[in-house]
């Protein structure tokens, strides 16, 4: 164990012990109860990730029993809001319940909100369940670039804050239909003239780099809200795992993605797509190392904390411990 390693053990021993409750894996799987699998094989292949082999025994050990958490979640806001209309003598607002998914690239945050939001769409009362996440929010690249920020891509300060602020506002202010702008994985940019729009769902899961980052963190210099993006989470999940780990599931990533996505012409990355495999890999360690990595130790890494549950993931990919904060 490097020294880094070392460092990072500790501070997770450190911050389990005051803050949390910290269950093995089967410690918490025993807590699905009685709750049901809804996905079938097939439907699982199709919602995994790159690279990810994720198995229905991990969906059975650690999403049920999230699953099971939410729901009753989700039922005791709803208690909460009759009280308060009853207290304000005025009809409750159609508002979404929001889960905050946050973690580092290659985590496999997608693989797991598409999951998460395919489990809970099957829930007996059978929610409205929608998946926004905030790459539809980054700034679109010709401003990136104008203000000299492409490499800095993901960072807090290259996403339209005010934007995504106004989105999550309005779908909590109980607006009937909000749009969020859709961001191309090929051409690497914001589609113009291109939108999601989120219809009053039950459910919305919010999935990003830094959603739980607290107001006044990022954005431009003089141009930060007073608010948060997690201001308006009812309950959020933060995806850990070792650096190394992070590391090599995103070099493995990008020799998948080059074998695959990057030869669509349309592709950004179209003239990586003939490298020799060692300069691929070499290239992926270089800009993990110069952009990712940093990401993660200055803005996401330190929002951990600020999660109410936390899945720590193996080198495997599979979770191995999950903590729950103390209410």
């Amino acid at each position: 164990m490097t020294h880094q390693m070392a460092l990072q053990h500790l501070d997770r021993v450190r911050v389990a012990d005051t803050m949390y409750r910290v269950f093995s894996r089967d410690q918490w799987a025993a807590l699905r109860a009685a709750t049901p699998l809804t996905l079938a094989p097939g439907e699982l292949a199709a919602l995994r990730g790159v690279n990810e082999a994720l198995s229905l025994d991990e969906v059975t050990d650690v999403y049920l029993p999230l699953s099971r958490l939410l729901n009753l979640h989700v039922a005791g806001q709803r208690g909460l809001r009759g009280v308060e209309s009853a207290f304000l003598g005025r009809p409750r607002i159609t508002a979404p319940y929001v889960i905050g998914t946050a973690g580092s690239v290659a985590v496999g945050k997608s693989t797991f909100a598409r999951v998460l939001c395919a489990l809970l769409s099957r829930w007996p009362e059978h929610p409205n369940v929608a998946l926004v996440t905030t790459d539809g929010f980054l700034y679109p690249n010709r401003v990136l670039e104008e203000r000299g920020l492409m490499r800095r891509k993901g960072f807090p300060e290259s996403y339209d804050l005010r934007r995504l602020i106004q989105f999550l506002a309005d779908l909590k202010g109980g607006e009937r239909r909000v749009a969020a702008p859709v961001y191309s994985h090929v051409s690497y940019d914001i589609i113009a003239d291109e939108w999601q729009v989120v219809e009053q769902p039950d459910i919305l899961v919010f999935e990003g780099l830094n959603v739980l980052q607290p107001a006044g963190f990022h954005g431009a210099p003089g141009h930060v809200p007073a608010v948060a993006a997690s201001d308006f989470f009812d309950f959020s999940i933060y995806l850990d795992a070792e650096d190394a780990s992070l590391e090599a599931w995103y070099v493995e990533r990008f020799l998948s993605l080059q074998r695959t996505a990057f030869r669509d012409p349309r592709s950004y990355f179209r003239r990586h797509s003939d490298l020799p495999e060692a300069e691929a890999r070499a290239l992926a360690r270089q800009i993990w190392s110069e952009i990712n990595l940093p990401n993660l130790r200055e803005n996401i890494l330190p929002t951990r904390e600020r999660a109410t549950v936390v899945l720590r993931k193996r080198p495997d990919h599979g979770v191995g411990e999950v903590w729950l904060r103390h209410i």
